[in-house]
């Protein structure tokens, strides 16, 4: 087996302790810093390495770390697992996505406990699960977005023998599998890469301190090191996409920039394995050129999370103003109507939370519209609120019926964040289990200082390294079959499959929406091809003009067909789908 190592801080020599033998590596001439060794070892060795006589640490490409990030890392032989099922033919457009936290999806919070469960999503009727991120990370519970070892599976999850036995029942149950990783930071503890080489800048600097190096002295390396990793899980573990964390947080001042390279690398992949292969950004920047081609002078990844839309459907929702919610909380329906159509509401607008204009406007007639993803609740927006409180928490059913029928029937690709489906009881909080006292005391005290300055008093915020913060925050699976969250779940399952079945809710045509509100009354609708959305927000009935005959497909409450002027009434906080077919 090669171990090879890029270590150009080393000055005089690397050495290989491989289970209880130590083995000198030797300078790789052809390759500047890469050092190399063929020693024989089998599935499951432990090893590290040591530079110029130093302690000994894990492998910056290990791809198991059987004791944590801080520990050896281990030999994995990918080849000797026996795939049984072909990923399945499955892109973006037509697709539902659901975001799934590995360890609060169930109590037991692994991945081999999450697969037993993927029958619930497919009769859901979801085409792909979102796995929040992966790689280790300190102790056994936290969200994922402070690992390490990004060839890596955390191994409290399972390990990646796991990861291999979820992905393969998922594609065998017709499931694509997302993956969400973290290119622009990692985690501050278990992070040994700095003693290798040049993998930080402080060229530039980021919330989590010196930025990953793109574009400094060195970062070709570093740009293959990402490169590798990102392809490994579609190659290693037959992933069907990525999504990428926080893009606009990737400090590149390069003309050919990292996530074009990625995008380029992504797309030779597919066109190697024969299968449809994609990245999903997660972006700040309100800029069509992240999902623009390459060709067309983007960045050529294939869809974005559309916060946005996710605003605008919330403040509708709930009347929240603070923070970023301002600017769409003026006017939430004309923000959810231009959102719907035109995808960004800052597309070179002011922004009052920014200080600034943002953002730019998208050419509709160019873009397809399952290259954005619709959501009205993420890991992110009831996470970071100080008690991890989901929309169930403040909206009534009727409410949340709606929100699923704007995200469900609307043009952008749909995704669903766990347990929302049934309208979950259960908070979603902020939780840790840092190993490193002073970083657990820090976290801590951080967390509360940021609420406190939004009026939160200290004890009402939930201590992240209490382990009952995690535990409140799995899916409590007995709710499921009670009202009125089973009325709810029927509901989600009925406009699913209804987007499967009528061809004009995965029109790609952003131009062909059209959308008509009154904020005062509180309704919107919207248009489809033969198909007419309406959702009344409001505690009272509303008269909509809808026009037309046609029938009803799907609705919340009952309703009567338009009278002879077209106008439907609608009852309070309730939504239908009419046909004119």
């Amino acid at each position: 087996m090669l171990f090879e190592v890029w270590a150009p801080q080393a000055e005089e020599r690397v050495e290989l302790l491989l289970e209880d033998t130590t083995h000198g590596l030797e300078r790789d001439p052809e390759r500047d810093g890469w050092w190399v060794a063929d020693v024989e070892a089998a599935d499951g060795a432990r090893y590290g390495y040591t530079l110029d006589g130093g302690p000994v640490l894990p492998d910056p490409r290990s791809r198991r770390q059987p004791d944590g990030p801080d520990g050896l890392s281990a030999v994995v032989d990918h080849a000797a697992y026996d795939w049984r099922h072909d990923p399945p033919e499955r892109g973006l457009r037509g697709a539902v996505l659901y975001e799934m936290h590995v360890g609060t999806y169930t109590p037991e919070g692994t991945l081999d406990a999450a697969a037993a469960r993927l029958d619930h999503l497919v009769e859901l009727g979801v085409t792909h699960v979102e796995l929040m991120p992966l790689c280790p990370f300190p102790g056994r519970h936290g969200w994922g977005y402070e690992g390490v070892s990004l060839w890596a599976v955390h191994e409290p999850y399972g390990g990646p023998g796991a990861l291999r036995r979820f992905v393969d029942a998922a594609h065998g149950l017709g499931l694509g599998v997302v993956l969400d990783v973290v290119h622009n930071h990692l985690g501050p503890s278990g992070n040994y890469l700095p003693a290798f080489g040049p993998y930080f800048t402080d060229t530039h600097h980021t919330p989590w301190g010196a930025a990953v190096n793109l574009d400094a002295p060195g970062s070709d390396e570093v740009r293959a090191y990402l490169l590798g990793s990102a392809l490994a899980w579609m190659r290693d573990y037959r992933v069907d996409g990525l999504r990428l964390d926080a893009v606009h947080a990737l400090a590149d001042t390069r003309a050919l920039t990292f996530l074009e390279e990625l995008s380029a690398a992504v797309d030779r992949l597919a066109a190697e394995q024969g299968r449809e292969l994609f990245l999903i950004a997660e972006s700040d920047l309100a800029d069509p050129r992240t999902t623009t081609p390459r060709n067309e002078g983007g960045l050529g990844l294939h869809a974005q999370w559309n916060d946005d839309f996710h605003h605008a459907l919330h403040t509708a929702l709930t009347g929240e103003a603070q923070g970023y919610y301002a600017d769409f909380a003026r006017a939430p329906l004309a923000a959810l109507a231009k959102t719907l159509g035109h995808v960004f509401f800052h597309d070179g607008t002011y922004s009052t939370f920014r200080g600034r204009t943002h953002g730019r406007p998208l050419d509709r007639s160019r873009t397809p519209a399952h290259r954005f993803l619709g959501y009205a609740q993420t890991h992110d927006q009831v996470g970071n609120r100080a008690t991890g409180d989901r929309l169930s928490a403040s909206c009534s059913p009727g409410l949340l019926a709606c929100a699923a029928a704007l995200v469900l029937t609307g043009p952008a690709t749909p995704m669903l964040f766990m347990g929302e489906e049934w309208g979950a009881g259960t908070p979603w909080q902020f939780f840790t289990d840092h190993t490193d006292p002073q970083l657990a005391e820090a976290v801590r005290n951080g967390r509360r200082r940021e609420f406190a300055e939004h009026g939160w008093a200290e004890e009402d915020v939930p201590d992240p390294q209490d382990p009952a913060t995690r535990d409140r925050s799995c899916l409590d699976w007995a709710e499921r079959d009670r009202e009125p969250h089973a009325r709810l779940l029927a509901w989600y399952r009925e406009l699913i499959a209804l987007r499967a079945a009528q061809p004009d809710l995965t029109d790609p045509d952003l131009a062909a929406v059209r959308v008509a509100f009154d904020e005062d009354a509180r309704w919107l609708a919207y248009r489809r091809g033969d198909l007419r959305v309406a959702v009344n927000l409001a505690k009272e009935p509303a008269a909509i003009p809808l026009g037309g005959r046609g029938r009803v497909l799907a609705a919340w409450e009952p309703v009567e067909m338009p009278n002879g002027d077209g106008l439907m009434t609608l009852p309070p906080e309730s939504c239908v789908v009419l046909t004119d077919a």
